[in-house]
């Protein structure tokens, strides 16, 4: 006898089973995706409000970093939202989006690091290699992200999502 012939009502109960599951992720996604954009809304307000004071009172030079540094801290968490979109979507885990928040973040990093740069040299040679040394390796880290994309590019297939255009 198989293993099947033994346990006949054993089909049913997994599907069931694996039903339940597929559910409780989706309203995780859900949440993690209405955690997120609303995170991102309240971000982008205080960033137009900053940078409303900024402009208003002529600091928006000094005030230019920080900004930026808040702009792509958007720009990583709405790619994590897509990237619980399409897992919503498709019930499938991809790399790429991950890679771009991971591109997002070194590269932001890399910015606020190197407009920082006069301040470090007021600390001391020490503050200063060390910032060398984080450069470095945030230099060697886009790389490699970037050729893991490109990559990840040339050997899978571009997935186009219920009539969403295709992402860059």
């Amino acid at each position: 006898m198989t293993d099947k012939q033994l346990r006949p009502n054993a089909q049913p109960w997994r599907g069931l089973i694996a039903q339940g599951f597929v559910r409780v992720e989706d309203a995780v996604y859900v949440g993690l995706g209405t955690l997120l954009a609303a995170i991102a809304l309240v971000l982008l307000v205080a960033v137009a409000v900053a940078f409303v004071q900024a402009l208003l009172g002529a600091t928006l030079p000094d005030r230019a970093v920080d900004l930026l540094d808040r702009i792509l801290l958007i720009l990583m968490i709405i790619e994590l939202l897509y990237t619980v979109q399409f897992s919503f979507r498709e019930h499938a885990l991809v790399p790429e989006p991950f890679l771009i928040v991971g591109l997002i973040a070194a590269i932001r990093r890399l910015l606020v690091l190197t407009a920082e740069f006069a301040r470090l040299l007021e600390k001391g040679e020490r503050a200063f290699q060390g910032a060398m040394l984080e450069l470095g390796l945030l230099t060697v880290m886009i790389v490699a992200l970037v050729v893991s994309l490109v990559i990840l590019r040339k050997h899978s297939p571009r997935v186009v999502a219920d009539g969403a255009e295709a992402r860059p």
